[in-house]
Protein backbone atom coordinates (compact mmCIF):
# COMPACT_ATOMS: atom_id res chain seq x y z
CA UNK A 1 0.00 0.00 0.00
CA UNK A 2 1.47 3.33 -1.08
CA UNK A 3 1.31 6.13 1.50
CA UNK A 4 -0.05 9.41 0.15
CA UNK A 5 2.58 12.08 0.73
CA UNK A 6 2.74 15.81 0.09
CA UNK A 7 5.81 18.03 0.35
CA UNK A 8 5.19 21.75 0.85
CA UNK A 9 6.72 24.82 2.39
CA UNK A 10 3.94 25.37 4.93
CA UNK A 11 1.47 22.90 6.41
CA UNK A 12 -1.68 24.60 7.68
CA UNK A 13 -3.67 22.56 10.18
CA UNK A 14 -7.25 23.82 10.07
CA UNK A 15 -9.36 24.91 7.09
CA UNK A 16 -11.41 27.54 8.89
CA UNK A 17 -11.30 31.26 8.07
CA UNK A 18 -7.82 31.83 9.55
CA UNK A 19 -6.39 28.76 7.82
CA UNK A 20 -7.86 29.66 4.45
CA UNK A 21 -6.60 33.23 4.66
CA UNK A 22 -3.18 31.91 5.69
CA UNK A 23 -3.12 29.75 2.54
CA UNK A 24 -3.78 32.83 0.43
CA UNK A 25 -1.13 34.89 2.20
CA UNK A 26 1.43 32.09 2.01
CA UNK A 27 0.82 31.89 -1.73
CA UNK A 28 1.28 35.65 -1.92
CA UNK A 29 4.67 35.10 -0.26
CA UNK A 30 5.56 32.42 -2.81
CA UNK A 31 5.13 29.48 -0.44
CA UNK A 32 3.44 26.21 -1.30
CA UNK A 33 0.85 24.96 1.19
CA UNK A 34 -1.19 21.97 2.27
CA UNK A 35 -4.33 22.50 4.38
CA UNK A 36 -5.36 19.67 6.69
CA UNK A 37 -8.72 19.45 8.44
CA UNK A 38 -10.67 16.77 10.26
CA UNK A 39 -13.88 17.99 8.63
CA UNK A 40 -14.84 16.89 5.08
CA UNK A 41 -15.02 20.39 3.57
CA UNK A 42 -13.33 23.77 4.05
CA UNK A 43 -14.81 26.29 6.45
CA UNK A 44 -14.32 24.82 9.89
CA UNK A 45 -17.06 25.57 12.39
CA UNK A 46 -18.51 28.28 10.12
CA UNK A 47 -19.49 25.76 7.45
CA UNK A 48 -20.32 22.96 9.88
CA UNK A 49 -22.43 24.97 12.30
CA UNK A 50 -23.75 28.23 10.88
CA UNK A 51 -23.30 28.58 7.10
CA UNK A 52 -26.40 30.80 6.78
CA UNK A 53 -25.83 32.93 9.86
CA UNK A 54 -24.84 36.54 9.24
CA UNK A 55 -21.41 37.62 10.48
CA UNK A 56 -21.06 41.30 11.33
CA UNK A 57 -17.45 41.79 12.46
CA UNK A 58 -15.46 41.14 9.27
CA UNK A 59 -13.85 44.31 7.94
CA UNK A 60 -15.35 45.57 4.70
CA UNK A 61 -18.61 43.62 5.05
CA UNK A 62 -21.50 45.24 6.95
CA UNK A 63 -22.86 41.69 7.10
CA UNK A 64 -21.95 38.48 5.31
CA UNK A 65 -23.34 34.95 5.52
CA UNK A 66 -20.91 32.41 6.91
CA UNK A 67 -20.82 30.22 3.80
CA UNK A 68 -20.39 33.22 1.52
CA UNK A 69 -17.36 34.28 3.56
CA UNK A 70 -15.88 30.79 3.29
CA UNK A 71 -16.55 30.63 -0.46
CA UNK A 72 -14.74 33.94 -0.90
CA UNK A 73 -11.78 32.74 1.18
CA UNK A 74 -11.55 29.49 -0.81
CA UNK A 75 -11.58 31.47 -4.05
CA UNK A 76 -8.94 33.85 -2.72
CA UNK A 77 -6.65 31.01 -1.61
CA UNK A 78 -7.32 29.13 -4.85
CA UNK A 79 -5.13 31.56 -6.78
CA UNK A 80 -2.15 29.69 -5.36
CA UNK A 81 -3.42 26.09 -5.58
CA UNK A 82 -3.19 24.87 -1.99
CA UNK A 83 -3.36 21.11 -1.48
CA UNK A 84 -6.43 20.15 0.56
CA UNK A 85 -6.14 17.15 2.86
CA UNK A 86 -9.71 17.06 4.18
CA UNK A 87 -11.41 14.52 6.42
CA UNK A 88 -7.95 13.86 7.87
CA UNK A 89 -7.12 14.54 11.51
CA UNK A 90 -3.49 15.51 12.13
CA UNK A 91 -2.19 12.82 14.51
CA UNK A 92 1.60 13.03 14.74
CA UNK A 93 4.03 15.91 14.40
CA UNK A 94 7.69 14.92 14.11
CA UNK A 95 10.67 17.23 13.80
CA UNK A 96 12.97 15.96 11.06
CA UNK A 97 16.72 15.61 11.54
CA UNK A 98 17.45 17.70 8.48
CA UNK A 99 14.95 20.39 9.45
CA UNK A 100 11.25 20.75 8.93
CA UNK A 101 8.40 18.57 10.11
CA UNK A 102 6.48 15.47 9.17
CA UNK A 103 2.75 15.34 9.90
CA UNK A 104 0.85 12.04 9.77
CA UNK A 105 -2.92 11.94 9.65
CA UNK A 106 -5.19 9.32 11.20
CA UNK A 107 -5.59 7.86 7.70
CA UNK A 108 -1.86 7.49 7.14
CA UNK A 109 -1.32 10.43 4.79
CA UNK A 110 1.99 12.24 5.30
CA UNK A 111 2.69 15.94 4.85
CA UNK A 112 6.31 17.07 4.94
CA UNK A 113 6.68 20.81 5.56
CA UNK A 114 9.39 23.32 6.35
CA UNK A 115 7.08 25.08 8.83
CA UNK A 116 3.70 24.43 10.40
CA UNK A 117 0.79 26.76 11.15
CA UNK A 118 -1.93 25.55 13.52
CA UNK A 119 -5.31 27.25 13.09
CA UNK A 120 -7.50 24.44 14.43
CA UNK A 121 -8.77 21.38 12.62
CA UNK A 122 -7.11 18.91 14.98
CA UNK A 123 -9.58 17.88 17.62
CA UNK A 124 -13.34 17.69 17.81
CA UNK A 125 -16.03 20.01 19.09
CA UNK A 126 -19.33 18.83 20.47
CA UNK A 127 -22.33 20.85 21.64
CA UNK A 128 -23.08 21.09 25.34
CA UNK A 129 -26.27 19.07 25.70
CA UNK A 130 -29.56 20.37 27.02
CA UNK A 131 -30.34 18.35 30.17
CA UNK A 132 -32.97 15.66 29.52
CA UNK A 133 -33.25 16.79 25.90
CA UNK A 134 -31.60 13.77 24.27
CA UNK A 135 -34.94 12.16 23.40
CA UNK A 136 -35.82 15.10 21.12
CA UNK A 137 -32.46 15.55 19.39
CA UNK A 138 -33.17 15.60 15.66
CA UNK A 139 -36.90 15.75 16.37
CA UNK A 140 -37.21 19.47 16.97
CA UNK A 141 -34.22 19.96 19.30
CA UNK A 142 -31.09 21.23 17.57
CA UNK A 143 -27.83 22.80 18.68
CA UNK A 144 -27.26 24.88 15.56
CA UNK A 145 -29.24 25.80 12.46
CA UNK A 146 -27.38 25.10 9.19
CA UNK A 147 -30.45 26.10 7.15
CA UNK A 148 -32.60 28.92 8.48
CA UNK A 149 -35.52 27.89 6.27
CA UNK A 150 -36.20 24.80 8.40
CA UNK A 151 -37.53 27.20 11.05
CA UNK A 152 -39.97 28.86 8.65
CA UNK A 153 -43.28 29.72 10.39
CA UNK A 154 -42.38 27.77 13.54
CA UNK A 155 -42.58 28.87 17.15
CA UNK A 156 -38.98 28.63 18.32
CA UNK A 157 -37.46 28.47 21.80
CA UNK A 158 -33.80 29.47 22.07
CA UNK A 159 -31.93 28.45 25.22
CA UNK A 160 -28.74 30.32 26.08
CA UNK A 161 -27.26 33.71 26.84
CA UNK A 162 -24.17 33.89 24.64
CA UNK A 163 -23.39 35.21 21.18
CA UNK A 164 -24.84 32.15 19.43
CA UNK A 165 -28.19 32.41 21.21
CA UNK A 166 -28.62 36.07 20.35
CA UNK A 167 -27.30 35.61 16.81
CA UNK A 168 -29.88 32.88 16.17
CA UNK A 169 -32.59 35.14 17.57
CA UNK A 170 -31.55 37.94 15.22
CA UNK A 171 -31.22 35.72 12.15
CA UNK A 172 -34.46 33.82 12.72
CA UNK A 173 -36.73 36.76 13.57
CA UNK A 174 -37.93 37.19 9.97
CA UNK A 175 -38.21 33.42 9.43
CA UNK A 176 -39.89 32.00 12.53
CA UNK A 177 -43.48 32.72 13.53
CA UNK A 178 -42.37 33.57 17.06
CA UNK A 179 -39.18 33.40 19.10
CA UNK A 180 -38.70 33.09 22.84
CA UNK A 181 -35.20 33.27 24.30
CA UNK A 182 -34.57 32.05 27.84
CA UNK A 183 -31.45 32.30 29.98
CA UNK A 184 -30.77 31.09 33.50
CA UNK A 185 -29.37 34.47 34.56
CA UNK A 186 -30.06 38.12 33.82
CA UNK A 187 -26.54 38.76 32.52
CA UNK A 188 -25.57 37.80 28.99
CA UNK A 189 -22.26 36.84 27.39
CA UNK A 190 -23.26 38.18 23.99
CA UNK A 191 -22.11 41.38 22.31
CA UNK A 192 -23.94 44.37 23.80
CA UNK A 193 -25.13 45.65 20.43
CA UNK A 194 -26.66 42.28 19.51
CA UNK A 195 -28.34 42.01 22.91
CA UNK A 196 -29.89 45.43 22.46
CA UNK A 197 -31.15 44.56 18.96
CA UNK A 198 -32.88 41.48 20.34
CA UNK A 199 -34.33 43.41 23.27
CA UNK A 200 -35.76 45.94 20.80
CA UNK A 201 -37.16 43.22 18.52
CA UNK A 202 -40.23 41.01 18.63
CA UNK A 203 -38.27 38.30 20.46
CA UNK A 204 -39.56 37.51 23.94
CA UNK A 205 -36.63 37.35 26.39
CA UNK A 206 -37.10 35.56 29.72
CA UNK A 207 -34.31 35.74 32.31
CA UNK A 208 -33.71 33.49 35.34
CA UNK A 209 -35.54 30.88 33.28
CA UNK A 210 -34.67 27.25 32.56
CA UNK A 211 -36.21 24.25 30.82
CA UNK A 212 -38.22 21.95 33.08
CA UNK A 213 -39.29 19.46 30.42
CA UNK A 214 -40.00 19.01 26.73
CA UNK A 215 -43.11 17.24 25.50
CA UNK A 216 -44.36 15.93 22.17
CA UNK A 217 -45.26 12.77 20.31
CA UNK A 218 -43.50 12.85 16.92
CA UNK A 219 -41.43 15.90 17.82
CA UNK A 220 -41.33 18.94 20.07
CA UNK A 221 -44.81 20.28 20.78
CA UNK A 222 -44.37 22.19 24.03
CA UNK A 223 -41.73 23.12 26.58
CA UNK A 224 -42.38 23.87 30.22
CA UNK A 225 -39.99 26.45 31.63
CA UNK A 226 -39.54 27.64 35.20
CA UNK A 227 -38.20 30.71 36.95
CA UNK A 228 -35.24 29.53 38.99
CA UNK A 229 -35.89 32.19 41.65
CA UNK A 230 -39.64 31.82 42.16
CA UNK A 231 -40.24 28.35 40.63
CA UNK A 232 -43.11 29.89 38.64
CA UNK A 233 -43.80 27.71 35.59
CA UNK A 234 -45.13 28.35 32.12
CA UNK A 235 -45.77 25.99 29.21
CA UNK A 236 -44.75 27.34 25.82
CA UNK A 237 -46.20 25.91 22.61
CA UNK A 238 -43.17 25.56 20.35
CA UNK A 239 -42.17 23.25 17.53
CA UNK A 240 -38.42 23.80 17.70
CA UNK A 241 -35.80 24.27 20.41
CA UNK A 242 -32.34 25.70 19.68
CA UNK A 243 -30.00 24.81 22.55
CA UNK A 244 -27.25 27.41 22.14
CA UNK A 245 -25.26 26.35 25.19
CA UNK A 246 -21.80 26.44 23.69
CA UNK A 247 -19.41 23.72 22.65
CA UNK A 248 -16.81 21.53 24.28
CA UNK A 249 -13.62 21.13 22.29
CA UNK A 250 -11.02 18.42 22.47
CA UNK A 251 -7.61 19.22 21.04
CA UNK A 252 -6.97 15.49 20.75
CA UNK A 253 -3.52 14.62 19.37
CA UNK A 254 -2.21 18.17 19.88
CA UNK A 255 -1.98 17.45 23.59
CA UNK A 256 0.69 14.83 22.91
CA UNK A 257 2.87 17.21 20.90
CA UNK A 258 5.62 19.30 22.55
CA UNK A 259 3.59 22.50 22.23
CA UNK A 260 2.75 24.60 25.27
CA UNK A 261 -1.01 24.47 25.82
CA UNK A 262 -3.16 26.40 28.27
CA UNK A 263 -6.45 24.57 28.60
CA UNK A 264 -7.83 24.54 25.05
CA UNK A 265 -5.42 27.10 23.61
CA UNK A 266 -1.87 27.29 22.28
CA UNK A 267 0.57 29.84 23.66
CA UNK A 268 2.27 32.06 21.05
CA UNK A 269 4.63 35.03 21.06
CA UNK A 270 4.32 38.25 19.07
CA UNK A 271 5.43 36.41 15.92
CA UNK A 272 2.55 33.94 16.44
CA UNK A 273 5.22 31.27 17.06
CA UNK A 274 4.74 28.53 19.64
CA UNK A 275 7.47 27.26 21.95
CA UNK A 276 8.52 24.90 19.13
CA UNK A 277 10.75 26.65 16.61
CA UNK A 278 9.01 26.66 13.22
CA UNK A 279 5.53 25.87 14.54
CA UNK A 280 3.15 28.83 14.48
CA UNK A 281 -0.51 29.28 15.40
CA UNK A 282 -3.30 31.73 14.53
CA UNK A 283 -7.00 32.18 15.13
CA UNK A 284 -9.19 31.16 18.03
CA UNK A 285 -6.77 28.44 19.09
CA UNK A 286 -4.09 30.95 20.18
CA UNK A 287 -3.54 32.42 23.62
CA UNK A 288 -1.59 35.51 24.68
CA UNK A 289 -2.18 38.49 26.94
CA UNK A 290 -4.98 40.66 25.56
CA UNK A 291 -6.23 38.01 23.11
CA UNK A 292 -9.56 38.81 21.40
CA UNK A 293 -11.30 35.90 19.67
CA UNK A 294 -12.78 37.37 16.50
CA UNK A 295 -12.54 36.18 12.91
CA UNK A 296 -11.06 39.56 11.98
CA UNK A 297 -8.30 39.14 14.58
CA UNK A 298 -7.59 35.65 13.25
CA UNK A 299 -6.97 37.09 9.79
CA UNK A 300 -4.33 39.45 11.16
CA UNK A 301 -2.71 36.68 13.18
CA UNK A 302 -2.61 34.46 10.08
CA UNK A 303 -0.77 37.14 8.09
CA UNK A 304 1.67 37.71 10.96
CA UNK A 305 2.30 33.97 11.32
CA UNK A 306 2.84 33.43 7.59
CA UNK A 307 5.25 36.34 7.24
CA UNK A 308 7.33 35.09 10.16
CA UNK A 309 7.15 31.52 8.88
CA UNK A 310 8.55 32.81 5.57
CA UNK A 311 11.62 34.04 7.44
CA UNK A 312 11.93 30.75 9.30
CA UNK A 313 11.90 28.93 5.97
CA UNK A 314 14.30 31.39 4.32
CA UNK A 315 16.33 33.49 6.81
CA UNK A 316 17.20 35.92 4.02
CA UNK A 317 13.53 36.76 3.44
CA UNK A 318 11.96 39.86 4.95
CA UNK A 319 9.17 39.68 7.50
CA UNK A 320 7.31 42.50 5.74
CA UNK A 321 6.72 41.56 2.11
CA UNK A 322 5.42 44.92 0.89
CA UNK A 323 1.86 45.96 0.26
CA UNK A 324 -0.35 43.77 -1.93
CA UNK A 325 -1.81 46.91 -3.52
CA UNK A 326 1.52 47.61 -5.11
Amino acid sequence: MTTERHEVDLAIIGAGPAGLYAAYYAGFRGLTTAILDSLPEPGGQVTALYPEKLIYDVAGFPAIKGQELIDNLVEQAGQYDPVYVLNHRAEDLEEQAGGGFLIRTHRGTEVAAKAVLITGGIGTFTPRPLPDGEEFEGRGLVYFVPKLEVMRDKDVLIVGGGDSAFDWATNLEDVARSITLIHRRDRFRAHEDTVQKVMDSSVRVMTFTEVANIRGEDGVESVTVFNNQTDERETLKVQAVVAALGFKSDLGPLKSWDIEIDGRHVHVDTRMETNVDGVFAAGDITEYEGKVRLISVGFGEAATAVNNAAVHIDPEARVFPGHSSG
